[in-house]
């Protein structure tokens, strides 16, 4: 079967796992276009996003001129359609997060995408986010484009609903996926029952190569690694307040924020006032075997996350035998259990990170690695790659 995907921005460093997805339909069998909008100019520093750039497409490499031809072979051959479908971006635009004539730009880089889906022969595009991607594979399909689905991460899509008009995207979809069982209860919320059916959960995965390797010893160095963009959502600020928290009460703790982001000026400023340069290290953007080897010197994953899905992050500490400090927002308690594979607090609560933070690093090394090993199982027996691609794979050949 041959299918398309198309991602806003492909390849990246926080989208891996849309990679991986990939790469496993491919070893079922699919041949699989890839379609963006725009990440040719930017930073990679993984070999397998560079190979991953040459076989991508991208809609805005020619620039917003680039758009107008598309636009008027379109019109000229089936004038009626994209009368229809102009109407349909038009409401798109009312109540909306961004004015009509973005939505009009939606429109015109969907019809550049019909040419390469036909040219491709492609049965079915599949989107990944419920924003702008979804629009343009939706007003394709309007065009006479192959039937559409998507994959609903959060926590962006659930922050404003109505106005990316979630519930429309999910009615035309052929099927909608969501990452946990939170995000299914937050797709039934804005559509109506006759269409909870098409919702189903497939989780983000790891590739086996990810976790088949030996298990390495927790570290005696009382270390944390935080993995993520430095931004507001992932509550690094929060993070540094706690390990202030620490410092004064004269606990040794060592953090690692690894990941780079547009409040690494906020976080750099904090950790100077409160005097912590000595326990706080940022690494900037780092490639995937570089993240690993982060977590696998440090005791523990820490992801103080205001809002989210069901971070890909967690699965990564999680197969390399490592436990989990977060929050229970969204997904992530389907996946860390307290006391078994991690903590979990309140999102916001300082003061109950701080004391999960000290007990982590109050326990002996046995007990962080039955809990690492505890963590190993749980995230094995929910979110391999090859397992969740296989049920996107049936998905798609049922709606062949």
């Amino acid at each position: 079967m041959r299918i398309a995907y198309f991602i806003n921005q492909y390849p990246k460093v926080s989208h891996s796992f849309i990679r991986r997805e990939i790469l496993a339909l491919e070893r079922q069998g699919f041949a699989v276009q890839r379609i963006a909008l725009r990440g040719w100019d930017a930073e990679l520093v993984d070999d397998e996003d560079a190979s991953e750039r040459d076989k991508t497409c991208y809609v805005l490499q020619g620039g917003v001129k680039g758009l107008l031809l598309p636009v008027l072979q379109v019109l000229r051959a089936q004038p009626r359609r994209f009368l229809s479908t102009l109407r349909l971006a038009l409401r798109m635009g009312r109540r909306a997060d961004r004015p009509w004539p973005y939505h009009l730009i939606y429109l015109s880089e969907a019809c550049r995408l019909l040419p390469w889906l036909h040219a491709f022969g492609a049965e079915h595009v599949h989107a990944h986010f419920g924003t702008n991607s979804t629009e343009v594979v939706m007003l394709a399909n309007a065009l006479g484009g192959p039937a559409y689905s998507f994959t609903v991460h959060g926590p962006e899509e659930f922050d404003k609903p109505q106005f990316i008009h979630l519930g429309e995207k999910v009615r035309r979809a052929a099927f909608v996926a969501a990452i946990s069982s939170y995000g299914r209860s937050q797709l039934f919320r804005w559509v109506a029952h006759a269409h909870w059916a098409k919702v189903k959960v497939v989780h983000c995965g790891l590739e086996r190569a990810f976790h088949d390797v030996p298990a390495v010893a927790v570290p005696s160095v009382p270390r944390l690694v935080c993995v993520g963009r430095l931004c507001e959502q992932k509550g690094q600020l929060l993070l540094i307040e706690a390990a202030r928290i620490l410092a004064a009460q004269g606990v040794a703790i060592e953090i690692v924020l690894a990941g780079d982001g547009e409040m690494r000026g906020q976080i750099e400023a904090l950790i100077a006032l409160y005097g912590l340069q000595a326990q706080v290290r940022i690494t900037g953007w780092i490639s995937s075997e570089q993240v690993r080897a982060e977590m696998l010197a440090a005791r523990a994953l820490v992801l103080p996350s205001f809002a989210e899905g069901l971070p890909v992050v967690i699965m990564e500490a999680m197969a390399l035998r490592r436990p989990v400090l977060t929050t229970y927002v969204a997904g992530i308690s389907e996946l860390v259990r307290q006391g078994e594979n991690g903590w979990l607090f309140p999102a916001g609560a300082v003061d109950e990170l701080a004391a999960a933070l000290a007990d982590c690093l109050a326990q002996p090394a046995e007990v962080l690695q039955r809990m690492g090993e505890a963590a190993y199982q749980r995230v094995l027996e929910r979110h391999d790659i090859d397992t969740e691609a296989a049920k996107l794979a049936d998905l798609f050949r049922t709606q062949a």
